[in-house]
């Protein structure tokens, strides 16, 4: 197994792991300890930090990928790239960090609400930002060296790791609040330290700086490429992150701390995509090279009913179970329950149009998809300004909803358009009326004393409606076989 395929398959055992860590964090550990103010200040002083950083690398992290190969010479030190890939990126810091001051009154009062708990930490986010920025630069190295299993496992697993574990301190009395948010920047920032120091023991930490850098290939292409990768990273980082920061501002660092905890609950809905689009990735771009339409066609329509079915059995029993769920946190956190509903909705609306986007992105015509992720990020800044003034944190909600709606129905319409490939039949309309049956089944079971039994007999009314459905509709051929082999070891 060659160091590519190593590297990939910790990298994904780590993912997976580290997604459910995640998940316990930022939906059940921290709204169990934290008030929800406290969680919203967390959150935004991480979004407000990953922009920062992004805006100061102007996208050479994307460019160190690109172009390291031109570099690689572990002799010569990789020709001084190193020092180039952190130096740039320096100087860009610097001038964002001006702005940053500058405009400290104009942040602040944007968060008038919460000016008092956000101002004393506009300092530290500052410091987070940096060790941000070092963190994706050398991951960028690292990329480019074939090392990614170690980071993934910094930023997967240890970082959330040491989270839970200064949460649980404060939980217990052992930090005040103040000692929590200082910890949570600290554990944040040191994950680019212990880079730095996976760099020198294998020996890849060369940081003299030389002419040859600059001569390899023009400092302009680089730069050139940076400004469209910052695009296209700016975009994602929007879409991911502008929401919360928006509630916290147009409503309060209350509303913002119920909106993430919803928006992360809603995130388990994700999981089977991920691990879906892991394995399309790789597929698609070999079906482009080989100009085998029908093979992607077909695969198309495959991945898009599996996520139908995945996704609505797993959007179902979230939603049906959300009181279970929020039984677990603080009581305050329960006002997000509506925006869990819209959220999962926008993000299995999401999951059944397919895998539309790797198809733009592994065609011909890949360009667009930044014009697409741009037009997703502008339409829900957009919707967030519209919205969340008459609405609220619900607003938000929407906001992400007609965004991810409008931006998956013009990429379906896209594919559609340019290749003749869309990934819809009668199968699809199969699993949504089983998930529909289900959906009353489960609803249908009245609450009992305990909440975990409630939730144990909803799950089991959903699974055997839904199961049922699908086996009896044969909507779901894949299964088949594996039914099949099934009725035949209980015959033996």
């Amino acid at each position: 197994m060659g160091i590519v395929q190593r590297q990939g398959l910790r990298n994904t055992i780590i993912s997976y792991f580290g997604l459910g860590l995640g998940f316990v964090n930022t939906a059940l550990l921290m709204p169990r300890f934290l008030a929800a103010d406290q969680v919203g200040l967390t959150r935004v002083l991480l979004s407000l930090a990953t922009i920062y950083a992004q805006l100061a690398a102007f996208g050479f992290a994307s460019a160190g990928i690109r172009f390291f190969p031109y570099f690689r010479n572990r002799e010569a030190g990789h020709q001084g790239f190193l020092p180039l890939l952190l130096g740039l990126p320096m100087l860009g810091f610097a001038v964002i960090s001006l702005a940053y001051w500058l405009g400290r009154p104009l942040i602040l009062r944007a968060y008038d609400a919460d000016a008092a708990l956000l101002g004393p930490y506009y300092g530290w986010c500052a410091l987070l930002a940096l060790f941000t920025l070092l963190y994706s630069l050398q991951d960028a190295y690292l990329k480019g060296l074939y090392h990614t299993a170690f980071s993934s496992f910094l930023q997967e697993v240890l970082l959330r790791v040491l989270i839970a574990g200064v949460t649980l301190l404060f939980g217990l009395g052992y930090l005040t609040f103040h000692q929590f948010v200082l910890a949570y920047i600290l554990v944040n920032s040191v994950l680019a330290l212990l880079l730095t120091g996976y760099l020198a023991y294998i020996g890849e930490l060369h940081l003299r700086p030389t002419r040859a850098a600059l001569q390899v290939r023009p400092v302009r292409e680089l730069l050139s490429f940076g400004a469209f990768a910052l695009l296209s990273n700016i975009s994602g980082t929007v879409i991911s992150s502008i929401d919360a920061l928006m509630v916290g501002s147009k409503v309060n660092l209350k509303a913002a701390g119920i909106y993430t905890t919803a928006f992360f609950i809603s995130t388990a809905l994700t999981i089977p995509f991920r691990s879906l689009y892991k394995i399309a990735f790789p597929l698609l771009a070999d079906y482009w090279k080989e100009q085998d339409m029908a093979r992607m066609a077909e695969f198309y329509r495959r991945t898009t009913r599996l996520n139908t079915v995945l996704g609505c059995y797993l959007a179902l029993g979230i939603g049906l179970n959300l009181d279970f769920i929020y039984s677990l946190m603080k009581p305050e956190y329960a006002a997000g329950t509506t925006i869990v509903w819209i959220l999962l909705a926008g993000r299995l609306l999401d999951g059944i149009t397919g895998v539309n986007g790797l198809i733009v992105v592994t065609s011909p015509r890949y360009r667009f998809d930044l014009v697409f992720n741009v037009a997703l990020a502008a339409g829900t800044v957009g919707l967030n300004l519209l919205l969340i003034p008459p609405l609220g944190m619900v607003g938000a909600a929407w906001a992400a909803l007609l965004a991810l709606t409008s931006i998956n129905v013009a990429r379906t319409w896209f594919v559609w358009h340019a290749y003749r490939l869309q990934p819809f039949d009668y199968r699809i309309g199969l699993i949504l009326g089983a998930a529909g049956a289900a959906a009353l089944a489960g609803w249908l079971v009245p609450p009992v004393h305990s909440l975990f039994v409630t939730m144990l007999l909803r799950s089991a009314a959903l699974t055997v409606v839904y199961a049922a459905g699908v086996l009896f509709t044969r909507a779901v051929p894949e299964v088949q076989p594996l039914l099949q082999k099934l009725r035949g070891g209980l015959g033996a």
